[in-house]
């Protein structure tokens, strides 16, 4: 394998907790007009609806968050808890960058390969996230998308001169990071984390190019193998 694609969020580093933490917050902020399982799943099904809007990110997170309270509340939203909202949302742009356990030494270990980052949402704070993780001198490429689909990829492997079939994407999303990538015609292995976001799961393929890994620091071996 030539070239090795790294998703970012909740696979180089800690994202969605600080989205789940946000969302208590949240639920605190709606307790006196809808319980906590209504409030997730409107804001859930608002978030949905709008990611042809606002794409994917903290950014749109906090529209819909503001729009699931004006929804609940019958648009009688204080504006004082529209603040907190805002709040809240620029605490996450402000989050330092942790890194999860083993993903500097997997990117380390595979730098006899070429190795391409690979992530989607809002470019200014995806950009942040990568200076501050520490990782953007390993990689021989960086790529910030709006979408992850097989167009996007097909798009990034024209950009790179990259042949699909020695290329393996590494991410904990099964809808970006995974059927994408092997529509496009490369090998994908899904790194599980116990936080992904309910729209980016999906059941396992049945696809010869299809891996599974627990860990990530697991991935540099799993590439030695399929390399041989």
């Amino acid at each position: 394998m030539e070239w090795i694609g790294f998703d970012a969020d909740d696979t180089l580093w800690e994202n969605e907790t600080f989205f789940r933490t946000t969302q208590a917050g949240f639920a605190e902020l709606l307790a006196g007009h809808a319980t906590p399982d209504r409030i997730a799943a409107h804001l859930f099904d608002t978030e949905r609806r709008n990611l042809d809007r606002y794409g994917y990110g903290i950014k749109g997170f906090m529209l819909s968050m503001v729009q699931t309270a004006l929804e609940l509340t019958d648009r009688r939203l204080p504006g004082e808890a529209v603040a907190r909202i805002l709040e809240m949302g620029q605490d996450m742009l402000a989050h330092p960058v942790h890194l999860l356990d083993g993903a500097a030494g997997a990117v380390e270990a595979l730098s006899d390969r070429r190795r391409i980052l690979i992530t989607k949402g809002d470019v200014l704070d995806q950009e942040r996230k990568i200076a501050l993780s520490g990782l953007a001198e390993r990689f021989d490429a960086i790529e910030i998308v709006q979408h992850k689909t097989p167009q996007a990829y097909g798009a990034i492997f024209a950009r790179h001169g990259i042949d699909p079939d020695g290329f393996v994407m590494a991410g904990n999303s099964m809808n970006s990071d995974i059927l994408p990538v092997l529509a496009a015609g490369g090998h994908a292995v899904l790194i599980d984390h116990p936080l992904t976001w309910a729209h980016e799961q999906a059941p396992d393929p049945d696809h010869p190019r299809f891996h599974r890994l627990d860990r990530i620091a697991d991935l540099p071996a799993l590439i030695e193998r399929l390399s041989r």
